[in-house]
């Protein structure tokens, strides 16, 4: 998913589910990194940290640590796009319609004013 496509689906009303999977500091802006101009998370996301999503056993428990239903779209997304990577396979394998964005954080936190 390219930013210019992410944008236009955050308004578009379809559902779209982020899902931020930094570690909860990097999530509420308590830490990030340095050549990013602001820390934060792109408005509407839940966080569930990688390593969590990895714990899980079974495509059920990752739905219940996602909290979403079966066959939401997803847009998985970190800080640039190499856990999202990762997470994707697993949201996938778990029933959902995700995708990366490879952006991330790191292309946010530039190109767009209100994060």
């Amino acid at each position: 998913m390219t930013l210019d496509e992410l944008r236009r689906r955050l308004d578009d009303g379809s559902g779209l589910a982020l899902v931020d999977v930094r570690t909860p500091l990097e999530f509420d802006g308590s830490a990030g990194a340095h050549c990013d101009p602001r820390h934060g998370h792109i408005p509407g996301a839940v966080n569930v940290p990688l390593e969590r999503i990895l714990d899980c056993r079974s495509a059920g428990e990752v739905r219940a640590l996602v909290g979403l239903p079966e066959g939401t779209e997803v847009v998985a997304y970190c800080h640039v796009g190499t856990r999202s990577g990762f997470a994707v396979q697993v949201l996938t394998g778990a029933g959902y319609v995700a995708r990366n964005y490879p952006g991330s954080w790191h292309e946010w936190s530039r190109e767009v004013a209100e994060a």
